[in-house]
C-alpha cells in the first residue's frame, strides 16, 4: 500500500489565472514576479540572498516549464533544464475566493461555489450592532481598529494603546476573517482564544470563513513580534473532504502545521503544530518517518504568504524559496516504495502587487516519488484533481469534484 505527502506552498502562485480580472488581479504573478525583481538585483538584501532566484530542486521537478504552461513566460534567470523528473502542470481554481479555507478545500476535492460574507473597506469595517454584542458577551471596555489591515502594521501602530487600554485590536482583510490580535501575557492566551470562539458564534450568520486569534509578545512597537499560538477558528467545509473519505476508510491522516485549523479539525487524526517553515519542514520529515502504509501527511508551509507575500517582501519571499528548495533532498531520501509527494499552492501573494491582499492566481503542481512517471499533465481546471489524485494513489474511491492525473 502506498503514502501519500502533501505539501501546500503557501501563496506560490505562478500567475495566469483566466479569471484574474474579475479579483483585480490581471497581471499578478507571484513566482514570475519574484524571478524578475531577483534578475534585475531588487531581490537582494544584504546578509539573506543575492542574484536570480536559484530553485534547481524545484527546477528538476518542472517548476519553470509549469510557469510557461501557466503564464506564457519562463521565470526570469531561472535556467531551463533538460530533463525534468516527475508529473508537473498546473490548476486554475473555480472556487469563489482566494482564500485559504477555500483553495485547501477545492485543493482536498470541495470546491467552495458559495460566496464568503466580507467586511467593506471604509471608516468601520465590522457592523456597530456586531461590535456592541462582542463587547457584551466577552466584557469588554471596546476594541481597536475596526478596519482593513496588515496584522503586523496594525500590531505596531496600536499594540501599545492594546496594553493600557486592554481592548483588542480587531481587524479583517479582502479575505472572509475577523482577525484579533492581543498580548499572550498582558491580555491572556487562554482570554484571547475564549473570545475568538464568542466572535465565531456570532459571526456565523454573516458566512465569515475564518475568526483568527493572532497572539503576540513584547512590550513596545519595536519589539512586538507575533507568536507561533496562532489559532484559526474555521467554518466547516461543505461537503466530506479527501480527508474525511480517508478516515471513513481507516487510514490516518497527520496534519502538520495550521492544516487542522483549516479543516476546523474535521478529518484529521493528528495535528502537530510548528512555527516556521523550517521548522514546518523538520516536523514534516519526522512525520514522514512515522506515516505508515494509507497515511497522508498534509502540510502547510505558512511563512511565504504570511511573513512574505502579505508583507510585499520580494527578498524574504526568495530567500524562503531557496531555502525550502535545498530541503527538498532530505524528502526524497525519506521516500519507500510507493510513496508519492505531491507540491501545490491555495492561491498567490504577489509581493509586487498593489496592496496586501492574496492574488488570484493559477497554482503548480509537481508529483513525484518511486515509480512516477515523468509526463507534463497540462493545466487542471480545478485544484479538486489533486485531491483526486491522492485519493486515487491510496487506493480509495473517486469523489464528486475533480479527476486524478495518474
Amino acid at each position: 500500500m502506498a503514502r501519500a505527502f502533501l505539501f501546500v506552498l503557501d501563496s506560490f502562485g505562478i500567475g495566469g489565472a483566466p479569471d484574474a480580472p474579475r479579483y483585480g488581479d490581471d497581471g499578478s504573478n507571484t513566482l514570475g514576479h519574484i524571478a524578475e525583481f531577483c534578475a534585475a538585483g531588487l531581490g537582494d538584501r544584504a546578509g539573506l540572498r543575492s542574484g536570480p532566484l536559484t530553485l534547481p530542486n524545484l527546477s528538476a521537478l518542472g517548476l519553470v516549464h509549469i510557469a510557461k504552461l501557466a503564464s506564457g513566460t519562463y521565470p526570469a534567470g531561472m535556467p531551463v533544464p533538460e530533463r525534468v523528473f516527475g508529473m508537473h502542470g498546473a490548476a486554475s481554481e473555480t472556487s469563489h475566493g482566494k482564500d485559504t479555507p477555500s483553495g485547501h478545500w477545492e485543493i482536498a476535492g470541495t470546491p467552495v461555489m458559495f460566496d464568503w460574507g466580507y467586511f467593506p473597506e471604509g471608516t468601520e469595517a465590522f457592523p456597530a450592532d456586531l461590535v456592541q454584542a462582542i463587547r457584551e458577551r466577552a466584557e469588554l471596555p471596546g476594541i481597536l481598529g475596526n478596519c482593513h489591515a496588515s496584522g503586523t502594521e496594525i500590531i505596531a501602530r496600536l499594540g501599545e494603546e492594546h496594553i493600557r487600554s486592554g481592548k483588542p485590536i480587531c481587524y479583517t482583510s479582502s479575505d472572509s476573517v475577523f482577525q484579533i490580535a492581543a498580548h499572550e501575557t498582558h491580555f491572556g492566551l487562554d482570554r484571547l482564544m475564549t473570545l475568538c470562539q464568542i466572535v465565531r458564534e456570532l459571526v456565523d450568520p454573516l458566512n465569515i470563513g475564518r475568526v483568527i486569534a493572532r497572539p503576540f509578545v513584547g512590550e513596545t512597537a519595536a519589539t512586538f513580534e507575533r507568536t507561533g499560538n496562532r489559532r484559526d477558528f474555521s467554518v466547516l467545509p461543505p461537503e466530506p473532504t479527501l480527508l474525511d473519505r480517508l478516515i471513513e476508510v481507516g487510514r490516518k491522516v497527520h496534519a502538520v502545521g495550521k492544516i487542522g485549523d483549516i479543516f476546523a479539525h474535521q478529518g484529521v487524526t493528528r495535528v502537530i503544530k510548528a512555527n516556521g517553515n523550517m521548522a514546518l519542514m523538520d516536523a514534516t520529515l519526522k512525520v514522514m518517518d512515522e506515516a505508515e502504509d494509507g497515511d497522508l501527511v498534509f502540510t502547510n508551509f505558512v511563512d511565504f504568504d504570511m511573513l512574505f507575500g502579505h508583507r510585499r517582501d520580494v527578498p524574504g519571499y526568495a530567500a524562503a524559496l531557496e531555502a525550502f528548495d535545498r530541503r527538498l533532498p532530505e524528502v526524497n531520501r525519506r521516500l519507500k516504495p510507493g510513496d508519492m509527494v505531491l507540491m501545490t499552492a491555495d492561491h498567490g501573494c504577489d509581493p509586487t502587487w498593489r496592496g496586501t491582499d492574496h492574488t488570484r492566481e493559477r497554482v503548480p503542481i509537481m508529483a513525484f516519488g518511486p515509480g512516477i512517471r515523468s509526463r507534463q499533465i497540462g493545466i487542471r481546471p480545478t485544484y479538486a484533481d489533486i485531491g483526486e489524485t491522492v485519493a486515487a494513489h491510496l487506493g480509495i474511491a473517486a469523489g464528486r469534484h475533480g479527476r486524478s492525473f495518474l
